[in-house]
């Protein structure tokens, strides 16, 4: 599986093109969906200096009170090699080289939305920076903090903040990136404060202590980093960003992170824990986790994907569309979609459409597979011959051959095929359910009647588990048919023994000669393995008498007769439009776009299991 991050970074900046962003709204966002890495942190906590640390660039507006004012979704790639460039979402076909200018357009962005005052908005700005120098990773910095509003701003903006940070982190696909400094008391940290509200168990979250290198003399972060003082369920990370004189006189970050690296390295207190620390280490950590992360949700994205673009072009389709206002016409509509259904099934089983090959596999392989590693000849070993025959023989050994022995001994191994048998009824049932969902799904008109759509699918399945009863009945009559009547001219042709090996003297477990009893053993597995051959052929007829001729011949008769009792306002229901949806278009409309999108980039991936 590759570029996760990637399909990833593609969803979520559609997501902002067409509005969709995680913001409270009536409609599901798929955004809220996507896996996500939030950073949280106080202001002053030193959370600028770790992205750019991360990034490897000076590109995030500095100054005093509150200068991360709206959400910024920072999307970093990874490219071979180049120039290192940045693009906003909201500038396409425009590229930054020089990253002052990218703190230029991130100012400058924030105040179109919220102006020159010192507002919030909780509308992201979407950067995406290429580099050799960074990790496949995605970030949403939000705005810093605070425990007292500065001049021009509301008092609300201590809860508005909060309210902000709180609704992208509680949602349980967001990884939070908690940043604390390491020179003010952990407890009082603002970022464990709200994580642990939101993520008490310290599932989602993983710590980074900065300002490590300005604690007080005699003091160290160790008991923090060994996760003693305050424990997650990921190793805490510690970093040391540049000082306030290095970003004046804009000492370059390659050296700043060699700086780094040096000082854990050398220091007395953290060289133990030199290799996990810094900011290298941290994007390293951050990219391997969201992709883990994504792979995990990847089943449910695709799942909410495909059921919501179900839904919406439903909805959408049904706007406007004349339907009959008599039962003869709602009926009629109904029975035509259903036939272009059936067809469409029709052509799955025929080989016109992908799938009915399935049902061939299921015998010509699956079948006989099963059969074969019944192994009979481990069933019949000596002692299981010698029990059963002397079993049968009673208190007196037989005169003639030992039938009733033979009997038993046929029966039971015959019985076992009933396991194989039953298996391959449930694969072909199995089959013909999933060409039932793929001719629902390519059934256009369906999708336009989510109710009818319902019925038509649970009408057609409820069919075929009749015809999957039917059809195990019938296959295992057919084993019980050769446990219940054997062919005599195969042991007719036997060679008759001359020695029976019999002796009434000895033991009852001890009667017969173990020649005598291996001749028994494979005359009776010979015996087993020419049914065997028999019922590979006649147990797909039966199959496909059954379930997969009846299935094209009748999957849909009960429905008709269903319908044909039903009255108007239970046929209207069937048809019956959202009248929702039309004060709604627009909106679904640009949803639908999103989810089409989504869809494309997640089926343009090979996911690897």
């Amino acid at each position: 599986m590759e570029n996760l991050i990637s399909l990833v970074n593609k969803i979520q900046r559609a997501c902002t093109a067409l509005g969709d962003h995680g913001e409270e709204s009536a409609l599901p966002t798929l955004w809220d969906s996507l896996p996500s890495i939030a950073v949280v942190g106080g202001q002053s906590s030193g959370k600028s200096s770790v992205l750019e640390s991360v990034v490897g660039k000076d590109f995030l507006p500095r100054g005093s009170g509150i200068v991360t004012r709206r959400p910024l979704v920072l999307q970093l790639h990874k490219i071979d090699e180049g120039r290192e460039y940045a693009e906003f979402m909201h500038l396409p076909r425009k590229r930054f080289t020089d990253f002052a200018a990218v703190r230029k357009e991130i100012a400058d962005e924030t105040d179109r939305e919220t102006g020159r005052s010192k507002q919030i908005s909780s509308v992201p700005i979407h950067l995406s920076i290429y580099s050799p120098n960074v990790v496949n990773l995605t970030l949403i910095d939000l705005p810093g903090l605070t425990k007292v509003a500065v001049e021009g701003q509301p008092d609300s903006i201590v809860q508005d903040i909060e309210n902000m940070v709180r609704s992208y982190i509680e949602k349980p696909n967001c990884i939070i990136l908690a940043i604390s400094p390491a020179n003010q008391d952990l407890a009082t940290s603002d970022a464990i404060k709200i994580s642990r509200e939101v993520d008490p168990r310290g599932e989602r979250t993983i710590g980074v202590l900065t300002k490590i290198d300005l604690m007080d003399k005699g003091t160290d972060a160790v008991d923090i980093l060994e996760g003693k003082s305050y424990k997650l369920q990921y190793p805490w990370i510690g970093v040391v960003n540049r000082s306030q004189a290095d970003i004046n006189k804009s000492v370059d970050m390659i050296a700043a992170r060699r700086r780094e690296r040096e000082y854990f390295a050398n220091s007395q207190e953290y060289r133990h824990l030199a290799q996990r620390m810094g900011s290298e280490h941290l994007g390293k950590v951050l990219s391997k986790h969201l992709e883990g992360v994504i792979r995990s949700k990847i089943p449910a994205l695709q799942s909410l994907i495909s059921k919501t673009i179900v839904e919406l072009e439903t909805e959408l389709s049904r706007l406007g569309k004349p339907i009959a206002t008599d039962a003869g016409g709602k009926l009629y509509m109904i029975m035509e979609i259903c036939r272009v259904f059936d067809q469409i099934f029709k052509e799955h089983l025929d080989g016109s459409r992908s799938g009915g090959d399935k049902i061939y596999n299921v015998f010509d392989n699956q079948l006989p597979a099963a059969m074969k590693r019944l192994q009979f000849d481990k069933n019949l070993s000596m002692d299981h011959v010698r029990k059963l025959i002397t079993e049968a023989d009673g208190y007196q050994p037989h005169l003639i051959a030992p039938e009733q022995g033979y009997r038993r001994l046929i029966e039971s191994s015959l019985g076992s095929i009933k396991g194989p048998a039953e298996a391959a009824v449930d694969a072909v049932h199995a089959i013909l359910k999933e060409l039932v969902h793929k001719a629902i799904s390519e059934t256009v008109e369906l999708k336009q009647y989510p109710a009818l759509k319902v019925e038509v699918s649970a009408a057609a399945c409820e069919s075929l588990d009749r015809m999957k009863e039917e059809s195990r009945k019938a296959t295992l009559l057919l084993v019980d048919m050769e446990c219940g009547y054997l062919t005599v001219e195969f042991f007719r042709k036997l060679p008759q023994d001359i020695e029976k090996g019999g002796n009434p003297t000895h033991s009852i477990f001890d009667r017969y000669n173990d020649a005598y009893l291996r001749r028994v053993g494979t005359t009776v597995l010979s015996y087993i393995n020419m049914v065997c051959a028999t019922l590979r052929n006649s147990i797909p007829k039966s199959i496909v008498y059954c379930q997969v001729r009846e299935a094209k011949r009748s999957l849909m008769d009960y429905f008709f007769a269903e319908l044909g009792g039903k009255e108007s306002k239970q046929l209207a229901s069937l048809l019956n439009e959202d009248p929702a949806v039309m004060q709604r278009r627009a909106s679904l409309a640009k949803r639908l776009e999103l989810y089409r999108s989504a869809q494309t980039e997640m089926d343009a991936v090979s996911w690897s299991k």
